[in-house]
């Protein structure tokens, strides 16, 4: 098992802000994808590369839990970890904190593996083995 969760950094940027100066609350699905991505960039190969090779991880569910806001010019820093990855499903944790260690938000997402026709396919071993070491439960 990891001993700790994968981390990824982002600064919020202007665009990600509304009039009220703190992110917009569907910016968190934008920046939960980001720190997906590079998570599999890290892992081995890429989101593209395993579309290439015919699969696909959609999200089917979303559950985000909003702590405090984040506001333009605030360091983000991302955790990710696997929850599930098992037959067909691949489910991520993260935890979203700020310059403070303060937590932002705290989520999970529950994907599928599909074909790039859109059937249910299993968890491609090779991957299933590489994210064996990042499963976690839930809380960390």
């Amino acid at each position: 098992m990891s001993e700790r969760p994968f981390l990824y950094q982002h600064r919020v940027v202007y665009g990600d802000c509304t009039l009220g100066n703190h992110v917009y609350y569907a910016r968190y699905l934008e920046l939960l994808e980001a720190a997906r991505g590079d998570f599999f960039r890290k892992l081995g190969p890429t989101l593209l590369e395993w579309q290439a090779r015919g699969f696909m991880f959609p999200v089917v569910e979303a559950h985000l839990c909003y702590k405090t806001l984040a506001r333009y010019d605030d360091l983000l820093q991302v955790e990710v970890w696997i929850t599930a990855a098992e037959k067909v499903r691949l489910n991520f944790a993260y935890r979203i904190t700020n310059q403070s260690n303060g937590v932002v938000l705290e989520g999970e997402t529950l994907h599928v593996c599909m074909t790039l026709e859109e059937k249910m396919k299993r968890l491609p071993e090779e991957l299933a083995t590489m994210l064996k070491p990042h499963l976690r439960s839930r809380q960390v």
